[in-house]
């Protein structure tokens, strides 16, 4: 018999004080979602409603792009596909990164065999406060600094696989910035990159199977914080983005499923990467939904400057532009209204945003 949750201490009680997480809930045995994590109509996502962003749509540059091609004769195309998907979607795929493919293996097979552990009071993280509803995940977010660090601090069945994913994809992020910095007319040096990426963090996510999954969200709508995120997704898929205005497929405010591409890594631009860029690229609206059938997994890495790092757009695009979109702040404090507050789609980029008369 499946205990209760409906109770708000209990339910804290059982999923995050005990470590049980989402997954102890389903484990039980239960047959409908706790009323906790049911979410407002309006934030449903109704699959059978939502587009699937291939076939037609993957001929709008979506398709991946291979990064191999960079270091050839197609260069130009390849910088083109890049800055045109940062400027309109926010997301795109790639394949030919430079993570290996066994690697990319390792890190799903990893997630399960970590969320398949028994509970731990040291374990997931517990979720903000002030959602109107809670997210049907659990999940882990360990910050990087250096492998020792790492080797000495994170968790055993973190260690092996999860520091390599850093390190392997760092000259991915590096080339992907600067193609994107190039193309703002800002010479791409080490420094600008560093501090554009100061800021490592890992996250194992974990959806557990729903029983309700047309009440509920994995991820609710919001944009990334940060600079660039790269994410693994595995085969279920699930990663939905919003379609903006100035896209030529579909409807503005119509949501696209993101499908997984074996061997691939999706990347989204974050806040930070639009702030930076007065505008020019967009971090991109996204959620996750869930479903019954069976659990997924993703692994990102999320990327950002320093907590004391000041940011502003780039004065090179300000005087391209003839404005600036956005007031300087120190990312600290972006971090803390980002955190403080509900998601509310791309809402967070409103602490930084100047508004014109």
């Amino acid at each position: 018999m499946a205990p209760s949750f409906d109770n708000g201490s209990s339910l804290f009680n059982f999923v995050v004080r005990d470590g049980n997480g989402v997954k102890g809930m389903v484990d039980s045995g239960i047959s409908k979602v706790p009323l906790a994590y049911i979410q407002p109509p309006a934030e449903q996502i109704n699959k059978k409603n939502a587009s699937k962003h291939e076939k037609n749509a993957r001929k709008h540059e979506q398709s991946p792009i291979d990064l191999s091609r960079l270091d050839g004769p197609d260069h130009d195309e390849v910088v083109k596909e890049i800055v045109t998907a940062a400027e309109t979607l926010g997301f795109f795929q790639v394949v030919n990164h430079g993570v290996p493919v066994e690697l990319l293996e390792s890190l799903k097979e990893a997630a399960h065999n970590f969320f398949a552990l028994p509970p731990r009071k040291e374990g997931c993280l517990s979720q903000r406060t002030k959602e109107k509803a809670l997210e049907w995940k659990d999940y882990i977010s360990i910050a990087y600094t250096n492998d020792a660090e790492a080797l000495q601090h994170w968790p055993v069945e973190c260690r092996e696989v999860s520091p390599e994913y850093i390190n392997t994809s760092n000259e991915m992020v590096r080339k992907l910035l600067e193609v994107l910095m190039g193309n703002l007319g800002v010479e791409p040096d080490d420094s600008k990159i560093d501090a554009f990426i100061g800021n490592k963090m890992v996250n194992r996510n974990f959806y557990p199977t729903c029983p309700n999954p047309e009440l509920t969200a994995g991820v609710g709508r919001n944009s990334d914080m940060g600079t660039l995120t790269i994410l693994l997704q595995d085969g279920i898929g699930g990663l939905y983005v919003k379609l903006p205005e100035n896209m030529d497929i579909g409807k503005k405010g119509e949501w696209v499923e993101i499908p997984p591409v074996p061997g691939a890594l999706v990347i989204n631009i974050g806040d930070m990467l639009q702030i930076l860029s007065n505008g020019r690229y967009k971090s991109a609206e996204h959620r996750v939904r869930t479903t019954s059938s069976k659990s997924r997994v993703s692994i990102p890495i999320f990327t950002s400057p320093k907590p004391t790092d000041k940011i502003a757009p780039l004065p090179q695009v300000v005087v391209k532009d003839g404005v600036a979109r956005y007031r300087e702040f120190v990312f600290a404090d972006y971090m803390s209204s980002f955190f403080e507050n509900a998601q509310d789609g791309k809402k967070s980029l409103d602490f930084a945003q100047i508004n014109s008369a």
